[in-house]
């Protein structure tokens, strides 16, 4: 039976594992949040890991507040850097494989065409720096695969969907930037994709390549567009007004463009993967 360790459980994509999970047999989850595994603690990481003998470690843990991270980049890294550092010092050797998830935030945005895992990182912001620290700590340990995801929502958690719909029924209109574009990315999906990999690879049906890959919904959008749609498939009033980044300040820069090429994911383990449109959907329906 096959051990898989979840860390930062209570999360978005953490709370969907949970979900998914329940669709796979013969598999002996463990659960954690920082209650019961402060990774940040380099014995507590070390004795937690050594104890339960996981097979897999799935890294959900992170520090994600990315405009208070401009007043506290020690904080991020120590979550997103050191904690990951942590996991691999322990691992490093075993047969454990190790699946970390990072951000389209480690790119800079200036691209015109899909940043695909080769692309130059740079990133603009205190947090997306300690996420690219986090992949090289990761990257330590010969069975790691890095998963770089963007714009997460989920029905778990707080995010943008969630900030839309409750302001979206207070207020008659929404200011949103709409010259920053990327794909949003549902939780649910990205955890079923990785537990089709996990699953994959323990019925040898794939092998498990390790390294950087790119994972988000198919299509492109800016923060605007999401908005909308948003608003009009909860049935909403609210109106949304474009804004340019620049008109709406924010402590941390943010990629102007970081819409990802996912086709080494696909091609690897024959994943299929929804619009953003359809699985916005679903979340909706789920909300609702």
């Amino acid at each position: 039976m096959a051990i898989i360790l979840i860390t930062g459980a209570n999360g978005q994509l953490g709370n969907e594992l949970k979900v998914v999970s329940k669709n796979f047999y013969g598999y002996d989850f463990i659960f954690t949040d920082i209650d019961t595994l402060d990774l940040t603690s380099q014995e507590q990481a070390s004795e937690f890991i050594k104890k339960s003998k996981p097979d897999w470690i799935i890294n959900c843990a992170a520090y994600n507040l990315v405009d208070k991270a401009e007043t506290e980049p020690e904080m991020a890294m120590l979550i997103n850097s050191t904690a990951v550092k942590n996991i691999t010092e322990v691992i490093q050797g075993t047969e454990c494989k190790f699946i970390h998830i990072s951000s389209d935030y480690v790119y800079n945005g200036e691209s015109n065409v899909p940043y695909n895992e080769y692309s130059l990182t740079n990133p603009l912001s205190a947090y997306g720096r300690s996420k690219l620290a986090g992949e090289k700590q990761a990257l330590v340990h010969q069975g790691s695969m890095i998963i770089r995801t963007s714009w997460l929502y989920s029905s778990f958690g707080n995010n943008f969907v969630k900030t839309i719909l409750k302001h979206g029924k207070e207020k008659e209109s929404l200011r949103v930037v709409f010259d920053q574009t990327g794909t949003p990315t549902y939780a649910a999906d990205l955890a079923g994709a990785i537990m089709s990999i996990i699953s994959g690879v323990i019925r040898n049906q794939i092998a498990l390549n390790a390294g950087i890959y790119n994972y988000s919904n198919e299509g492109t959008c800016s923060w605007y567009d999401f908005a909308v749609e948003i608003v009009k498939e909860a049935g909403l009033s609210c109106r949304i007004d474009p804004v340019l980044t620049k008109d709406y300040q924010m402590a941390a820069q943010r990629p102007a463009y970081s819409v990802m090429d996912k086709s080494k994911i696909k091609d690897n383990y024959n994943l299929s993967i929804p619009h953003w449109r359809s699985s916005l959907i679903k979340c909706i329906k789920l909300l609702n």
